[in-house]
C-alpha cells in the first residue's frame, strides 16, 4: 500500500514538473534594432525606419551612415551587422542646445503571457547622451553618454500586459557648424513566460490534497 502511494506521489510530481516546465520563456515580439525592416534585415542608406518615431519635432527617421563631419567618431555601421544608426531626416542646426528628442518603440505582451516574467537587455549608443524609459519609468540600467562606444541597457520589471512603450530620450549638445544627432540600439536578449493553464493549477491542488490525505493516514497509523 505504502509503495503504491509513493509511486503515485512520485508520478504526480514528475507530471507537475513537466507541466510547469512547458511554460517556457519565449522572446518578446515587437522588439527591433535600429535600422532594420520587419524581417530584421538591415535597411539601406536613406531608408525610413518605420519602427521608430521622433517627437515632438520630427516624425520620420532616415537611416544614414555616420555623418561626414565626424569621420570615425560614431561607431561604424559596419562594426555590427545587427543594427544601423538612425537620425532625423533634418539634422539640428548649430544653435540647438540640449535638444531632447524621443524615439518610441511599441511592443506588445499578448494574452496568455505574464508581464511579471518579461525582461530584455541590449546595448545602445547616442549623440550626445540619453536615458531609456519603459512605460514612463526609468530603466534601471540604461544610460548612454557617448557615440563611439556601446553602453548596456536592460529591464527586468515595469512591463504591463498589452502595449508597452520604450522611449529613448537623447540630449544633443550645441556644436559649431553642424550638430548631428543619432541613435543606435541593439537588443541582445528578451524573454517572457506563458501563464500556466488553469488545468495545471487544478492538478496542483489535487496533488496537494492527495499528499495531505496520505499524511493524515500516516498519522492515524502512527497513533
Amino acid at each position: 500500500m505504502k509503495t503504491n502511494v509513493r509511486k503515485l506521489i512520485s508520478g504526480f510530481t514528475v507530471l507537475m514538473l513537466v507541466a510547469l516546465g512547458s511554460a517556457q520563456a519565449d522572446p518578446i515580439s515587437g522588439l527591433f534594432n535600429t535600422g532594420v525592416n520587419d524581417a530584421h534585415v538591415l535597411l539601406g542608406d536613406g531608408a525610413t525606419d518605420t519602427h521608430y518615431s521622433i517627437s515632438p519635432s520630427w516624425i520620420a527617421i532616415a537611416v544614414n551612415n555616420p555623418p561626414p563631419a565626424y569621420p570615425g567618431a560614431w561607431i561604424l555601421n559596419s562594426d555590427s551587422p545587427a543594427s544601423r544608426w538612425i537620425t532625423p531626416t533634418v539634422e539640428p542646426g548649430p544653435s540647438v542646445s540640449d535638444t531632447i528628442y524621443q524615439l518610441t518603440l511599441n511592443f506588445t505582451i499578448g494574452a496568455g503571457l505574464d508581464p511579471a516574467t518579461a525582461s530584455f537587455s541590449g546595448r545602445w549608443a547616442t549623440d550626445n547622451s540619453g536615458d531609456v524609459f519603459l512605460n514612463g519609468g526609468l530603466v534601471s540600467l540604461g544610460h548612454s553618454n557617448t557615440f563611439n562606444a556601446w553602453s548596456p541597457f536592460s529591464a527586468i520589471s515595469g512591463f504591463v500586459a498589452g502595449l508597452n512603450t520604450l522611449d529613448f530620450y537623447v540630449t544633443n549638445l550645441a556644436f559649431n557648424q553642424t550638430n548631428p544627432t543619432g541613435l543606435r540600439v541593439e537588443f541582445q536578449s528578451s524573454s517572457v513566460t506563458a501563464i500556466p493553464e488553469p488545468e495545471i493549477y487544478a492538478m496542483l491542488a489535487a496533488g496537494l490534497g492527495l499528499m495531505g490525505f496520505v499524511a493524515r493516514r500516516r498519522q492515524r497509523y502512527s497513533a
